[in-house]
Order: C-alpha cells, then structure tokens, then sequence
C-alpha cells in the first residue's frame, strides 16, 4: 500500500443557487483535478448550491415575513435531494477517475420529509460510493433559520490508502467531542468544509493537525456580490445588501506538527495540490496520540449514537 496520497484543493465560487450549474463547475474541477493525478479532493461548505448569505443581509429572522419565504422556498428547488439521483452523475465521474471526494451540498432529505434542509458533507468514495452524509450537528447561528440539526449518522471515518479520513463542517471542528469522535475511529487526514472566509481557517487548521497529530486540510468556498444572480427572488435586494466579498476563501493545508503545507489563500478562485506522506503521522504519533498511547479510556470515554434520527418508527405486525 502507497503511504503517499496527492490531493486536490479547490476554492471556488458556487454558481450561486443554481444546484444544476454548481454540480456542472464540481465535475469540472473533478476533471482538472483528475488530470493532475489527484486521489482526494474536497470542496467547501454549502458548495451546491451555496451558503444563505441572504439571512443576514436581509434581517432573515423576522417572523412570517414573505420575503424570507420567498427566498428559502427557492432555496429548497436548488438544494440537493440524493434520494433522487443529483449526485449519481458526480458519483460515475469520480469512479472513472478513482478518485474520493468530500463535498458540501444543501441536502433536501427525503427521510424527513423532504421540505426540511441540511448543510450536509458528503464523502464520495473512489469506486464512486457515498460512504457517508454528514448532517451538520448544529447550525451555528442565523444558519439555524434555514438549516435543520443534523445528528452523529455521518460522523464516520473512512480508509483511503494509508491515511483514514474524516470531515466536519465548518464550526462543528471547533467541537471539541465531534472531533475526538473521528480520532477515536482512527482519522489521521482531517477536512474541515467553510463557506469561505480566512478568519475562520487561519487559526483552526494549524491546531486541529497539531491535536490530531494529523494532517488537516481547510477547504473554503468563495462569494462575490457580483455572484448574484438578479432572476432569482428578491435578487437585486440581496446584492444591494451584500459586501464585495461576503467569503474570500482561506484554504490551507496543515502537517501533524502544525507546519504550514499550503498557507491560506484568498481572494480567487483556486485548485492547488498537494501530496502527503503517512510516515509524517507516524512519526508525530511517536510523542502524543489522542486515542492511543495518550487516552485514558479507563477515566475519560465519549458515546456516539451513529444513528439516522427519524420522527417515524414503524413496526409491523
């Protein structure tokens, strides 16, 4: 088995609520990417079809009001339903080029309805199989006026060479037992999904590769005023009310010791690669392991219920 895995990391602008046209811009990093020989590449948060940057700009938490209606209703045609097959495309394109992908999407579940929506992050396998949908565990703030919670379903590791993989979604890598979850299941390549913005990956990174004593990958999205799309509802409203740059991106890439591999980056549109070797964990795990050699299980443990959460449990005669 190759200790050596080459990655991909983007930073791109989604075609800003349109969940056709920002699947169409994956596949084509998905392509660039696979030219280069990447194995892995991850994309932001919210990456199809993009981050309600609407919320805020437009005082989303007034109550019963038409226009926040409006506006998530047209949400909800974007967002992304699996059940029905949006990522199948996607998923035969990363089977032909064997390579794994973790992407952020807007997630319209069927199992809860169908109406309700999750920032979820999805891991995509080189054989072209979700292996997990990682529901954000807590929307953090005017996130929870059109976000639902997640549960602990999708906080799964998976096997990808020599490396075991994990991912959270932007605010949750601050939790401190969300991440001791993947550690606890043997994670030593991290990945962190933001919508965008350097303030919030800069500091997080470094540390979360020195915790882990991992490699810890920030992948950031990108949103320009001019992202706008006037034909959508209240279009030229949201425009007005945004700065020029809502999210300027911050992708990074850390080592298990903390050094920089690729520093932030902003302000662009980006695919940057880099290739990571297993041998870097092995050696940082030789002083500190956060669920080995330096966990006491007999004095601190942590449950997971890996559960799909339901409102309806049947049972037949």
């Amino acid at each position: 088995m190759s200790q050596i895995l080459k990655i991909a990391l983007t930073q791109i602008a989604p075609v800003w609520m349109n969940k056709s046209a920002s699947l169409d811009k994956v596949s084509d990093y998905v392509t660039k990417a696979a030219r280069e020989g990447a194995e892995l590449i991850a994309f932001g948060e919210a990456c199809v079809p993009g981050y309600p940057f609407w919320v805020d700009a437009t005082g989303g938490a007034q109550f019963d009001n038409p226009m926040q209606k409006e506006i998530y209703a047209y949400y909800q045609t974007q967002a992304v339903c699996i059940e029905e097959g949006d990522l199948d495309p996607l998923c035969a394109q990363l089977k032909k080029s064997q390579m794994a992908a973790y992407l952020g999407i807007i997630e319209r579940a069927k199992d809860r309805g169908g109406h309700s929506l999750y920032c979820s992050f999805v891991y995509i396998d080189a054989e072209g199989q979700i292996g997990s949908v990682h529901r954000k565990l807590m929307p953090t703030y005017e996130e929870r006026l059109v976000w639902s919670v997640g549960d602990g379903n999708g906080l799964r590791t998976h096997k990808l060479g020599a490396f075991t993989v994990g991912g959270l979604n932007c605010w949750e890598n601050w939790m401190p037992l969300a991440r001791a979850s993947l550690y606890a299941q043997g994670e030593n390549l991290h990945v962190a999904c933001w919508p965008g913005s350097v303030h919030n990956t800069q500091d997080i990174t470094p540390f979360m590769a020195k915790e882990g004593r991992s490699f810890a990958l920030s992948v950031s999205s990108l949103m320009r005023r001019d992202d706008v799309p006037l034909d959508m509802p209240y279009g030229k409203e949201i425009k007005a009310a945004l700065s020029e740059m809502p999210a300027n991106g911050g992708s990074c890439l850390a080592a298990p010791d903390g050094s920089w591999v690729l520093a932030p980056e902003t302000g662009e549109e980006s695919l940057r690669f880099a290739t990571i070797d297993h041998e870097f964990v092995r050696r940082e795990r030789q002083m500190f392991d956060p669920s080995g050699h330096y966990s006491r299980p007999d004095v601190l443990s942590l449950n997971l219920d890996q559960a799909r959460q339901s409102c309806l449990h049947i049972k037949n005669k």
